[in-house]
């Protein structure tokens, strides 16, 4: 099969994906006590479901980070020079010649 191999993600993206990866874990294991907790007809099912709640809201701001970080990613790449200073900043001199 004659593709074109995937690179390696940007460390701020792995990060970003570990984050989304455990926080959809949190949400499963929450929705899991909540099951459980509404099967027994126990006091557990309002913290569980408020946790549920919470893991719901964390995953959607982790996922919303993972396409902000691979977009911040994916304009570095396509920038030349991605490590020089930005212009009229400090380190670049604002526009005059350092000598």
């Amino acid at each position: 099969m004659a593709g074109r191999r995937r690179g390696r993600l940007p460390d701020e993206v792995r990060a970003a994906a570990v984050r989304a990866g455990m926080a959809f874990a949190f949400t499963v294991f929450t929705f899991v006590v909540a099951l459980f907790a509404s099967w027994a007809h126990t006091g557990l099912l309002t913290p569980a479901l408020a946790l549920m709640a919470l893991g719901v809201f964390l995953l959607a701001w982790c996922l919303i980070d993972v396409v902000v970080s691979r977009q911040v990613a994916s304009s570095r790449r396509r920038t030349p020079n991605s490590a020089a200073p930005l212009e009229g900043s400090r380190e670049h001199g604002n526009g005059r010649r350092q000598r």
